[in-house]
């Protein structure tokens, strides 16, 4: 009788999407409490989601690539956008008595955008950029 071989081991593929997910909505979260306990815009933030968004795509078990690359680029793009609309709504709401979520969902773009525009500098400008080359370094 022959030795029967293990079956091989399958990665599950299916399953960075929802630890991407997870991470990134963990660190919006982050993000906001450090800005409002701050009292700044917390840019540096950003570089912290791009190392989480590429640490994510490895341990769902994306395949490197280009592809990994730009889901990383993309996600630390939407954390920043998500973190900067819930801080913009955070200090919109709160004298009105709202939660930044209840705030988030009632504020437009225009508005989110106007405020992100105003309460970003230079060196928010900055940290975003460091960000993009750590998520593009990060997820090769």
């Amino acid at each position: 009788m022959p030795p029967v071989s293990p079956p091989p081991s399958r990665t599950h593929h299916w399953l960075w999407p929802l630890l991407l997910l997870l991470g990134s909505i963990t660190l919006t979260i982050a993000w906001l409490l450090v800005a409002l306990s701050t009292r700044t815009q917390a840019g540096w933030m950003a570089v912290l989601a791009a190392l989480e968004a590429a640490w994510m795509l490895r341990l769902g078990t994306f395949r490197a690539g280009a592809a990994r690359v730009a889901v990383a680029v993309l996600a630390t793009l939407l954390i920043v956008v998500a973190a900067n609309w819930a801080i913009a709504s955070a200090y919109m709401g709160g004298p009105m008595g709202l939660t930044p979520w209840e705030s988030a969902l009632r504020m437009g773009p225009a508005l989110a955008w106007t405020l992100s525009k105003l309460a970003n500098g230079t060196a928010e400008a900055i940290w975003l950029v460091i960000a993009v080359l750590v998520a593009w370094r990060a997820a090769r």
